[in-house]
């Protein structure tokens, strides 16, 4: 079996779920992704896989003609030597996980006639994925409402910590590692109204606005615990009440299987504007806010003050359940 596609956590984190749970079966698939994305940092050393292989690929998005048909070149190149391999290894199954990396090995399983599977994990389809969605065999998605597995891949240490929330005693802001300038200006915004309110602060700054606040909470004279990056975040994430950040697919799932309620703030570049679509996907069913990066004022705290957060809490319980990424390999056949 292979595994294939990456480029970013949000892709790569369930390929490594899915690919945990082969192991746990006995199996030990390929890995067949791209050398330019954060593929090689995630499963470059990664024994579970039995082998791993990563092209020279690069997207197609956002180039020049000359650009487009160099990238295609290397691409359909990679689609030549993945073709290899799968004859070598004797491969029957591709499961894909989207994102450019994965455009070699799925070209390649579809010239082939090899049963290919697509997760997606976001509201609105990647390009790839609606490219060959046809071409799959399945399509697992906690968004599609035909879809055979809609349980969305997320550690059991989430679920493990899930708790009714019931008052807000702690906020989480979550930056990402990488920092979100957005969410943290809100922070300085909102901070002295939790504070005044005795609502105690977690906050995931990343490394770029660290300085800045730490500076502001320290004049301010408010004990927040700030940090730039967790190893433990579940930890933290198990300790809040409520959370402000972004709409990527596994920090919203990961915060499904907590329990935790959140507000979430959009990145309003992510393609197709998936973050939106996400966030949306809860805020309809009333388990969420949703506000646009650019309309946020500090009055949307009042959302927070005047939510029904043990409704909302209670509410994303089932959602999903612990066993996706099982799942998803019983229905694969493995």
């Amino acid at each position: 079996m292979v595994i294939t596609g990456g480029g970013t956590g949000g892709h790569l984190s369930i390929a490594r779920a899915v690919k945990e749970e082969l192991n746990r079966r006995g199996v030990r698939p390929l890995f067949l992704g791209s050398a330019t994305g954060q593929d090689r940092d995630w499963f470059g050393e990664d024994e579970g896989f039995s082998e791993k292989y990563f092209f020279d690929i690069r997207s197609v998005v956002d180039k020049g003609v000359l650009g487009k048909v160099q990238s295609m070149a290397k691409i359909l190149q990679a689609a030549g030597k993945s073709s290899s391999i799968f004859r070598k290894e004797g491969v029957g199954t591709v499961f894909s996980v989207g994102g450019y990396a994965a455009a070699p090995a799925t070209i390649a399983a579809i010239m082939k006639r090899k049963d290919f599977y697509i997760h997606e994990q976001n509201a609105v389809m990647g390009r790839l994925n609606a490219l060959f969605a046809k071409s799959a065999k399945a399509i697992f998605s906690p968004y599609l409402e035909d879809s055979p597995v809609k349980d969305y891949p997320v550690s059991d240490i989430f679920f493990q910590n899930a708790r009714v929330r019931t008052v807000i005693k702690t906020v989480i802001f979550l930056g990402g590692s990488q920092g979100a300038t957005a969410i943290n200006d809100f922070a300085r915004k909102i901070a002295p109204l939790l504070h005044e309110r005795g609502i105690g602060i977690i906050h995931q700054s990343g490394k770029r606005d660290f300085e800045k606040m730490q500076r502001f909470y320290r004049e301010a004279g408010i004990d927040a615990e700030l940090f730039v990056f967790h190893k433990k975040l579940h930890e933290k994430i198990a300790e809040a009440d409520f959370a402000i950040c972004r709409a990527g697919a596994s920090t919203l799932w990961e915060l499904v299987a907590s329990q935790l309620p959140a507000l979430y703030v959009p990145y309003p570049f992510a393609a197709g504007d998936h973050q939106y679509y996400n966030a949306k996907y809860l805020a309809d069913r009333g388990l969420s806010f949703v506000v646009r990066q650019d309309a946020l004022q500090k009055e949307d705290v009042q959302k927070i003050f005047d939510a029904d957060i043990a409704r909302m809490s209670e509410g994303l319980k089932g959602l999903i359940s612990p066993d996706g990424a099982a799942k998803i390999v019983d229905y694969m056949g493995y």
